[in-house]
């Protein structure tokens, strides 16, 4: 939708709300100049047309044109709308009260007794009217939306009772669920379009491999929103289900069950290695197992620390052992409450260092028969990161020079292709943005359609 129409909607839109906050005031205007009969009937008909208006409005505030495609957008664009009229006529009729109150607007002679209480009046309409709007509005667009984010929630909670405050924290709200709406409609339209493209149907299904600390729970994927768009465009999906915390050779012996278990499940001979972070190694270290090679046609890696981090060889030469152990109890005791069967969080920090990593490339060649391909990704500031990256950012650029949050940019390359990316401004993409651990949509990198095109093209490859 352009600009235009969506102005010409708000527009449009507005209308029966300042009808109904105005009623009272119409009424008044129109009173000086009644003929005979004509005050009776004006008084009988605008309280009644502007209040069925003003519900039909809070109903379905939106005309039903260009109507995303789903009900959660739906929502949130209504959400979006009300707002968005809350603002423009709470400006609008805070103006005319003003006005009213001072006695300067017409048929108004001198500030009578009886002109204050119509004023009275007048503002308590106006305030339930408007109320209602906002919070029709706001519930929608908190119930609704997914990039409000849990921080701009609670800071439009708390900047709610703060004057001028509360009128920019709206205006934010405001901007990022318009964006939303625009961008996930968008993204479902294309999706539609293609849906006969198959993009994604590669000719062997594709393993996704998590990185450390996290597990392939059901309700709470690893992968973000990107499973679900590799499969709207055709893609066969697996997971590792490998344990959280691991050595990179007890997680490459899980990794290499699972394949065979895929192979034998469907018959498809091959499959296709898309890991993260630790991900990436605990993949190729399956491939060192004999038998698993034969079984792999491709092995892409994100943001994967193949020359390790150096900032963890410093962290574990100075961290005491004592309390080293203490921590590794405490993550392994968590860990296995979460389904590990035998969590070693040491083992999996150790592989992780550059000399593990030195040792582990050396002893660890790439099979020829397999393609492989490595992409990477920089956050250009520490306060573009969320808690901790904007925090390990640091820590890692004093060791390891420009990173993601946690891997330096030296230590992605690998394979025969290697995809390096960034976005400008502040921002960056972070280590969590690569898997969108956040659920966030980042102007200028869609990591939904990154990962579709990337799986397009092993398909396009032949695998």
């Amino acid at each position: 939708m352009s600009k235009i129409q969506k102005s010409l909607e708000y527009f449009l839109g507005s209308i029966p709300v300042m009808l109904t906050a105005n009623c009272l005031l119409i009424d008044a205007l129109l009173a000086p100049y009644a003929m005979s009969g004509w005050q009776g009937m004006a008084k009988a008909a605008f309280p009644w047309l502007p209040l069925l208006l003003f519900l039909l409005l809070n109903l379905y505030p939106a005309l039903p044109v260009h109507r995303p495609r789903s009900f959660r957008l739906r929502v949130c664009n209504c959400g979006t709308n009300l707002l968005v009229l809350f603002a423009a006529t709470a400006l609008l009729n805070v103006g005319l009260a003003m006005l009213g109150m001072c006695g300067l607007l017409p048929a108004v002679e001198g500030l009578t007794s009886s002109h204050i209480s119509f004023w009275l009046k007048h503002c308590l309409l106006l305030f339930i009217t408007e109320a209602i709007v906002f919070w029709n509005g706001i519930l929608r667009v908190y119930l609704s939306s997914q990039q409000l984010g849990i921080r701009l929630r609670v800071i439009g909670i708390i900047c709610g009772f703060i004057p001028i405050a509360n009128l920019v924290v709206l205006f934010r709200i405001i901007r990022t669920t318009y964006r939303e709406v625009a961008f996930e409609n968008q993204k479902l339209l294309t999706d539609q379009a293609r849906a006969g493209l198959q993009l994604c149907a590669t000719k062997y299904p594709i393993l996704l491999v998590h990185g450390v600390f996290f597990r392939d729970f059901r309700y709470l994927n690893y992968w973000g929103r990107i499973p679900q768009a590799l499969t709207a465009n055709g893609a066969r999906l697996y997971y590792g289900n490998h344990q959280s915390a691991a050595s990179v050779a007890v997680s490459g012996r899980e990794i290499a069950d699972r394949i065979l278990s895929i192979v034998q499940e469907t018959g498809c001979e091959k499959v296709n290695i898309i890991g993260h972070s630790k991900g990436g190694l605990d993949a190729r270290a399956a491939l060192r197992i004999p038998g698993i090679a034969q079984h792999v046609a491709s092995v892409t890696t994100i943001n994967t620390p193949h020359r390790g981090c150096e900032f963890a060889d410093y962290l574990l030469g100075k961290i005491p052992q004592k309390q080293q152990q203490a921590v590794a109890s405490a993550y392994n005791t968590a860990l296995k409450k979460l389904g590990d069967p035998a969590p070693d969080f040491l083992g999996a920090v150790t592989n992780l260092t550059a000399s593990f990593c030195l040792r582990f490339n050396q002893e660890t060649p790439n099979v020829p028969t397999i393609y492989y391909q490595s992409i990477g990704s920089r956050l250009n500031k520490a306060a573009g990161g969320r808690f901790p990256l904007n925090f390990t950012h640091r820590l890692c650029r004093y060791f390891d020079g420009p990173n993601d949050g946690l891997v330096g940019e030296r230590s992605f390359p690998w394979g025969a292709a290697y995809h390096f990316l960034t976005v400008s401004g502040p921002r960056g993409i972070s280590h969590g943005d690569m898997i969108d651990l956040n659920r966030e949509n980042i102007p200028g990198f869609d990591v939904r359609e990154f990962y579709v095109q990337l799986v397009y093209d092993l398909k396009k490859r032949g695998f």
